[in-house]
């Protein structure tokens, strides 16, 4: 660290005019960069995809996306729904439909004053499935409303537009650009709270210039965009913020402006390369599911982490060595980082450290008890109910007797000469509500027909996925290939957590001895595995009581619970979260560790009556170390808050459901795990903290004395 420091300080007007040009070179290519990626979740090699891919190709429609659905209320609406059929195949060619008047599909027409149309027109490549078709089906629903006639339309891809306005990207970075400068200026009171504001920026700008590359070489999901822009503000002001703040502390001692630049990248500069690496580490977890789209997402997201602490270690010490002492003006706040409020919180928390043990684990598992109840899936019907009059139109249908299944169908794909026997046997199932063999031509493709299954529930629920599973198991027995969103959202489920555990154990190990080198201690590390599994078990639980129970849902988002909780938000907050919430960790013990071998440091050399004990060398570290990160390790949360903040306003519901996860999990992680229960445990721990085996530690090849290190 002290080479590169020293390499940096040297040249430092070339570093800063290197990341400039490469801000500018990633500003003028994010356009193209952003235009580039993916709006695909394949899942090759799972039977449901490949079956869907199918579908797709023979049919031009349907498989991995739900249909359109016309609702039709008047009276005879079920030959009204026949005409509005033979309209819909007209205005839109190649979309193939169902409606009451077709064998078996009676149940689309609930009474005789309602019935439902089901429509799949051809596929517009793009985010919006049916974003070509659609404003030619509301034409052909304006055109057969009449007097005595209402037709509507809706379906799932409808409804789910009406969660949200698309404001752009700016819009959300706004958001947490603003609250990043509110609490920097808090923080500073000076123009340095600019700085890792302007770092940030460079950071993200150069994310994205290298995410271009990345899209040269595989494919990227659009979701990476808004984790880059959002995750990478809030990490890249983290890094920096605690360079600078070590920086500040240093500088206020008097000493000379490159010697603080020098020690604070000796200490906090050491700890940004831990937490940069733990953080790339937990993403990595996401690079080992066999999904291309979480991949994507953990292959964009371990640009941010390593482009963080490239322009922290780099571009940082290079600014502050050059304009550090101009920047830090006016000097409203005094350049201390000792917090006499943090400092006393902790004493107080040693005083009961067994108690505050006790109450935090209580509180947390208290939050997690929800996730016992974890659902996965696409949100249920009943989550996209609102005020609109396609919400109501479809959900007075399905609560009028149409199966909810019509809403996200099941299709099986079955030879010709094989669909009588084919529908009469998945007909009898449990939970079956129709299978239909509609007759046109258009449902029929190079010597095979596809079936429309239809399920008595939403096959989001349990009986709805017990349903299908009965059903994929009859085909496979006939010789039929099962496709539809469920059956892909099924596979989903199987191919990313079937193995998960071995993914999490493989991350936990690495983090492991990556913390016991950087803090030459086992029980730290142990400790901050365990700290971190309740948090995120905590964050998944608030999650699943705010989305898929729906406390809280309509006041904080204006929409209804989504009834599940999206099947990939899961892992990916897990990915993020993990390495986030260790940051702090390192952030508090590396400096504790500082404070600790400080303390011992003098009685090591001379032994004396009056040196502190284990106990009383422990207790001090835990309070200075609290009282010299609080503040800060505060600062970055909420930083990281306001970024997650701004994430779930966009329009998009899983981002939303991942933006909270998120935001819950750092706000708990930060103010109980951190504030409150890491220090009472390693109160509770004692001499066990500051010892490691030896042959752990000849394993990991530590040095017999190492340089403090906390930030």
């Amino acid at each position: 660290m002290n080479r590169l420091t020293a390499v940096v300080l040297r040249h430092r007007v070339i570093v800063a005019l290197a990341w400039l040009a490469i801000a500018i070179a990633g500003g003028t290519t994010a356009p193209t960069t952003v235009d580039r990626l993916t709006f695909d979740f394949d899942l090759p090699g799972q039977p449901a995809y490949e079956t869907n891919q199918r579908i797709i190709d023979q049919f031009g429609s349907g498989g991995l996306t739900d249909p359109l659905l016309l609702v039709v209320d008047g009276a005879d609406a079920a030959s009204r729904a026949d005409e509005v059929a033979d309209g819909v195949r007209s205005a839109v060619p190649g979309t193939r439909t169902v409606s009451p008047g077709d064998d078996g599909a009676g149940v689309l027409a609930t009474d005789e004053d309602s019935a439902i149309v089901v429509a799949y027109p051809p596929l517009t490549p793009g985010p919006e499935s049916y974003a070509e078709a659609q404003p030619a089906l509301e034409q052909v629903a304006r055109g057969a409303t009449s007097d005595r006639t209402t037709v509507t339309l809706t379906g799932f891809s409808v409804l789910e537009e009406g969660g949200g306005d698309d404001r752009g990207l700016i819009v959300e970075v706004l958001i947490g650009g603003i609250g990043a400068l509110v609490v920097l200026g808090l923080v500073f009171g000076s123009l340095l709270a600019g700085l890792p504001l302007m770092v940030a920026a460079v950071s993200i700008l150069g994310t994205f210039l290298a995410l271009l590359g990345l899209t040269y070489l595989t494919d990227v999901s659009a979701v990476v965009e808004y984790l880059i822009a959002l995750i990478g503000l809030g990490v890249a002001i983290d890094y920096s913020l605690l360079v600078v703040t070590r920086w500040r502390e240093e500088s206020a001692k008097g000493v000379d402006n490159d010697e603080a630049v020098r020690t604070a990248m000796a200490t906090a500069g050491r700890s940004v390369v831990f937490s940069g690496v733990t953080v790339a580490v937990s993403l990595a977890a996401l690079v080992l599911v066999p999904i291309p789209f979480l991949r994507s997402i953990g292959l964009g997201g371990l640009l941010i982490p390593l482009f963080s602490v490239a322009v922290s270690l780099t571009l940082v010490p290079a600014l502050l060595s050059w304009a550090g002492p101009r920047m830090n003006w006016p000097r409203r706040k005094p350049a201390v980082t000792r917090s006499r409020l943090w400092a006393g919180i902790a004493t107080r928390v040693l005083r009961r450290r067994w108690l505050t043990v006790a109450g935090s684990v209580v509180v947390l598992l208290a939050m997690a008890a929800p996730v016992l109840g974890l659902t996965l899936g696409t949100a249920q019907l009943s989550g996209l109910a609102n005020s609109s009059t396609a919400s109501r139109a479809l959900v007075d249908a399905v609560e009028g007797s149409v199966p909810a299944g019509v809403v996200r169908p099941t299709e099986v794909l079955v030879p010709e000469g094989d669909t009588r026997t084919t529908v009469e046997r998945l007909q009898r199932l449990d939970g079956v509500a129709a299978v239909v063999a509609p007759s046109g031509q258009e449902w029929s493709a190079d010597g095979r027909s596809l079936l429309q299954v239809w399920t008595d529930t939403d096959p989001t629920t349990e009986a709805g996925r017990a349903a299908l599973q009965r059903v994929r198991d009859e085909a496979a027995g006939l010789g039929a290939d099962v496709g539809g969103t469920p059956a892909e959202d099924a596979d989903f489920i199987s191919a990313v957590y079937g193995k998960a555990i071995w993914v999490v154990i493989g991350v936990a190990v690495v983090t492991l001895l990556l913390l016991a080198r950087a803090l030459r201690s086992l029980w730290l590390p142990v400790k901050a595995l365990a700290l971190n599994a309740l948090s995120l078990a905590a964050a998944y639980g608030i999650t699943v009581l705010i989305w898929q129970d729906g406390y809280g849902t309509e006041l904080l988002f204006d929409r209804s619970a989504t009834g599940a909780v999206t099947i990939w938000v899961p892992i990916a907050a897990f990915a993020f979260l993990f390495g986030l919430s260790m940051d702090y960790e390192v952030f508090i013990l590396s400096r504790m560790r500082e404070e600790y071998d400080d303390t011992m440091a003098p009685a090591a050399t001379v032994p004396s009556a009056d040196a502190p004990n284990e106990r009383e060398a422990t207790d001090r570290a835990v309070v200075e170390g609290i009282a010299n990160t609080g503040r800060l390790v505060t600062s970055a949360a909420l930083i990281l808050f306001f970024a997650f903040i701004a994430l779930s306003t966009v329009p998009t519901v899983e981002v939303k459901v991942l933006a909270t996860a998120l935001a819950f999990g750092i706000a708990i992680d930060a103010v109980i795990v951190r504030g409150l229960l890491a220090p009472a445990l390693v109160g509770v721990l004692g001499r066990a903290n500051w010892t490691i085996p030896p042959i752990l530690a000849r394993v990991l090849r530590l040095p017999t004395a190492e340089p403090s290190s906390g930030p």
